[in-house]
């Protein structure tokens, strides 16, 4: 059997997903900011997105990233790392979800200081119920990618819908999309994203 055979297979959407946009912040959606380039077609394809969750009643969660006296010390590394993430003090608008996201009362927004929306928030124990994971945002190089990995771990099915992920650098974004489709994720295009979650709505609505 060639090797290449034996990756990329297909995990399958699951008939219980939620949706999680991970770190699509003004800090990272506005050039202004050092951390920021231009993320507006990807913002836009992820607030088509999650119209269509809602309007399926999938659970859609957000995460943005802070650095308090406390975080700065649990991620002393990873600042040394990318100084640059010191902008993103608490209170500060660089931290705040982008506008055009439409983020509703009743959707969690979970605070984090790593990667991966997993690590050390409690969203692992909000899916519990859940067999697939759509993963939206940015960057596709850095949270998201740790974001699917740490779903797959959660015995979660992720889904990553191309349009829906930005990176700063295009190289670093097309190559973590061909890894992730090939070991950890579904990678799929914006439409059959939507096909899946209005199927899995509609899946849970006749069962009820």
């Amino acid at each position: 059997m060639a090797a290449a055979t034996r990756f990329g297979g297909t995990a399958g959407f699951g008939r219980r997903p939620a949706v999680v946009v991970v770190d699509l912040i003004r800090g990272f959606t506005d050039p202004a900011c050092p951390l920021g380039t231009d993320l507006d077609a990807e913002v836009a394809a992820t607030r088509t997105l999650l119209d269509a969750a809602r309007a399926g009643g999938v659970p859609v969660f957000f995460t943005t990233v802070t650095y308090d006296a406390e975080g700065e010390r649990q991620a002393a590394v990873f600042l040394r790392k990318v100084p640059a993430l010191r902008e993103l003090r608490p209170g500060s608008p660089w931290v705040e979800l982008d506008q055009r996201l439409g983020r509703r009362d009743d959707e969690p927004l979970l605070v984090k200081s790593f990667a991966s929306a997993f690590w050390r928030t409690d969203l692992g124990p909000r899916l519990a119920w859940h067999d697939s994971l759509v993963v939206c945002g940015a960057s596709t190089s850095g949270c998201v990618r740790a974001t699917v990995v740490d779903a797959l771990q959660h015995g979660l099915v992720p889904i990553v819908p191309r349009e829906a992920v930005g990176d700063r650098w295009p190289d670093a974004h097309a190559q973590s999309l061909h890894d992730m489709g090939q070991k950890y994720a579904d990678v799929l295009p914006l439409s059959g994203v939507l096909d899946g979650l209005r199927e899995a709505a509609r899946a849970v609505h006749e069962a009820g």
